[in-house]
């Protein structure tokens, strides 16, 4: 019975990136939770995901506030170095 709750650092890892984006099932959650309590190292990773993601959601936040377009000056003189390319 044991078994059926033990796995290894890769899978932990696999588990612990579905479980961040909310598609680990309830068996792969308490598998990684009694991974946890055996293996800090997945546990820390688990933590630095979280916080890594919670820093990219914020940033990714702000910069769909910030309109990024280039101006027609611009837009001509890509165009311009394209087509000479050519």
């Amino acid at each position: 019975m044991l078994r059926k709750f033990l796995i290894n650092c890769d899978q932990a890892t696999t588990i612990c990136d579905k479980n961040q984006y909310g598609e680990a099932t309830i068996l792969d959650k308490i598998k990684l939770i009694f991974h946890f309590l055996f293996c800090k190292i997945c546990s820390l990773y688990s933590k630095q995901n979280v916080f890594l993601s919670t820093i990219y959601k914020d940033h990714a936040k702000s910069c769909k506030k910030v309109k990024h377009c280039l101006t027609d000056a611009e837009k001509a003189a890509l165009k311009e170095n394209i087509e000479s390319k050519k």
